[in-house]
């Protein structure tokens, strides 16, 4: 069955699909009156639907039963540094999202090869990606900020640095508990300055390895988010 998303979605008698929506709905998939589709707020809710009106424009639908999976113990964020090929950053949202995870934020590093971001194409990205793994949760997306404004502002209870020495080795998921809201810091390429790990430090970011491989950026993200979600399965 297809899903739709519907941000802010607030359930009605008769209840209408965006025009992008509508769009994929009439012209590609070629639906029509009597049709069951799904369409969740992105939120953990999923309505069972009907579609009532195929118009040419907008694709009109009834709800027939609504699902809300019970909430997750869990929160997962991850802080990441743009890569320089911008098809690397958005395969890590996509694969991310697959998995499970409930925000994304793009930190601008000293070393960062990448300076800016298409925040909308990433949500582009994201949605496609929540229909096809047909998940019920978006996660919040942030813009770029500077490294330090996100390490002295985030307010995450379990705070964690991707960051690998003779003297911090401990694996992440021998560190993170259970049940938690996680952060999770990933630096560019060419990792992160003596001084940000010093700052992370200092915000009581501790340190972590995600394994004995030297991960590329997004690889890395995707290990994280994998790790915290097999913690708490």
């Amino acid at each position: 069955m297809h899903l739709f998303y519907l941000p802010g979605f607030t359930p009605g008698e008769i209840n209408e699909l965006p025009e992008d929506e509508s769009k994929h709905a009439l012209k590609v998939l070629r639906l029509s009156s009597g049709d069951k589709i799904e369409v969740t707020d992105g939120k953990g809710s999923v309505y069972l639907c009907e579609v009532k009106d195929s118009g040419n424009k907008a694709c009109r639908f009834k709800i027939l039963s609504q699902f809300t999976g019970k909430p997750k113990d869990f929160f997962i964020h991850i802080a990441i540094a743009p890569t320089k090929n911008a098809d690397r950053i958005e395969w890590f949202v996509e694969k991310c999202i697959e998995i499970g995870i409930d925000e994304i934020s793009f930190i601008q590093c000293s070393r960062s090869e990448r300076k800016n971001i298409n925040l909308d194409r990433i949500e582009k990205i994201a949605v496609s990606a929540l229909k096809q793994s047909q998940t019920t949760i978006f996660p919040l997306i942030n813009p770029l900020v500077p490294f330090k404004s996100f390490v002295e502002n985030c307010k995450d209870d379990h705070k964690f640095i991707g960051y690998l020495s003779e003297e911090h080795k401990e694996l992440l998921q021998k560190i993170a508990p259970a049940n938690s809201r996680y952060c999770i810091l990933i630096g560019p390429e060419g990792d992160f300055t003596q001084e940000e790990v010093s700052l992370a430090f200092k915000k009581n970011f501790k340190p972590s390895s995600l394994g004995h491989s030297r991960l590329r950026t997004e690889t890395a993200g995707i290990a994280a988010c994998h790790i915290f979600n097999i913690i708490n399965s």
